[in-house]
């Protein structure tokens, strides 16, 4: 399975960006599709998360109200909403698959950028 990332950027805080994560290869056996995302001197963390089948999402309570994920399985691609930015969700994305046998791949990551 292979992850492209796109849609980072520079924008000022309370503005709005979408990311999209294009996927390609055996795209049949992934359970989960994610967003994390990674500051210098902190672990990547879980951002949001959905399911390829239901649909079911999860968010980290950071971001909850103002981010919103989503996947549009005839193109292979999961986006990410992101409203209302804030400086502290400055980091670089990373698109994430899960397969059924918890293997993970990871796409290169795009930086977004919040300014004040």
């Amino acid at each position: 399975v292979q992850l492209v990332e796109s849609g980072g950027g520079l924008v000022q805080a309370g503005g709005s960006l979408r990311l999209s994560c294009a996927a390609s290869g055996s795209t049949f056996s992934i359970n989960v599709l994610g967003w994390y995302r990674r500051t210098p001197g902190k672990q990547r963390e879980l951002v949001a998360e959905i399911t390829t089948s239901g649909g079911s999402t999860a968010y980290a309570a950071s971001v909850k109200g103002r981010f919103t994920i989503s996947r549009d399985l005839a193109k292979n691609t999961m986006y990410l909403q992101m409203n209302s930015l804030k400086p502290e969700d400055t980091a670089v994305y990373y698109c994430n698959a899960r397969r059924w046998n918890n293997v993970d791949y990871w796409g290169q990551g795009t930086q977004v950028t919040v300014s004040s």
